[in-house]
């Protein structure tokens, strides 16, 4: 029930983690990210100008309220797709920014100088009990609510997408991904796999992999970005 959706010219990437009976999570995830990614590369090609971070954060909740309301009135108009959503995490890199959206536990990270940073925060029961103190990490990695997300794409009339961003570096290497992941790996995990290699496609095998040896207990989506400096031309 995962989906994917990229624009490498645009530096654009969106993954989502669709959630319904039947296939309705499939349809879901499939819709909202075609539906941003496709919003987001027509409102870049329109720009006459180099598009600001403030104008691309715009543009990004606006294609996420096209989306959610798109999936609202599907999931009410069909039985088949009654309660269906998805979550969502989404890059769009500007200059030598990255702005990082997301709604639920799809998650985002940074590699730097061989260091992971992760650059969202769950929107989930288990985070909120993280956060208030009421269980620990190592209680959490056991917790049966560990998917229940409290906020997600197509669920609500209305969702907010939370919006951060973040300074890039040549060399520094972003992740978005599904909990399939994440259930699966934790963290320090993680940084050992995207700093073993610097072949992208082999990175994302790895990750895949691993996640798979180690239960495989959904859907694995993984996307990786590469910053790397500009091109020159030259005689």
């Amino acid at each position: 029930e995962d989906a994917i959706a990229a624009d490498p010219n645009l530096g654009l990437a969106v993954l989502a983690d669709g959630m319904g009976g039947y296939n309705a999570g499939e349809v879901a995830a499939e819709m909202a990210t075609s539906q941003v990614c496709g919003d987001l590369v027509r409102w870049r090609q329109a720009q006459a100008d180099a598009p600001t971070a403030e104008g691309v954060g715009q543009a990004m909740q606006a294609a996420i309220d096209r989306a959610n309301r798109a999936i609202f009135d599907a999931a009410h108009s069909h039985p088949a797709y009654n309660g269906m959503g998805t979550t969502l995490v989404m890059a769009a890199l500007v200059e030598h920014e990255v702005l990082v959206g997301h709604i639920g536990d799809s998650r985002a990270y940074r590699l730097h100088g061989g260091r992971l940073q992760r650059l969202t925060r769950d929107h989930s029961l288990l985070q909120e009990q993280l956060d208030a103190g009421l269980i620990t990490a190592q209680q959490a990695a056991r917790s049966v609510h560990r998917n229940f997300v409290t906020r997600a794409v197509g669920v609500e009339p209305e969702v907010r997408l939370e919006i951060h961003r973040h300074p890039l570096e040549d060399g520094d290497l972003l992740l978005l991904c599904s909990d399939g992941l994440t259930d699966m790996l934790d963290d320090g995990r993680i940084e050992t796999l995207l700093a073993a290699t610097t072949v992208l496609d082999d990175t994302c095998r790895a990750l895949v992999d691993a996640a798979n040896a180690a239960g495989g207990r959904d859907n694995i989506s993984v996307v990786l970005i590469q910053v790397r400096p500009p091109q020159t031309s030259g005689r």
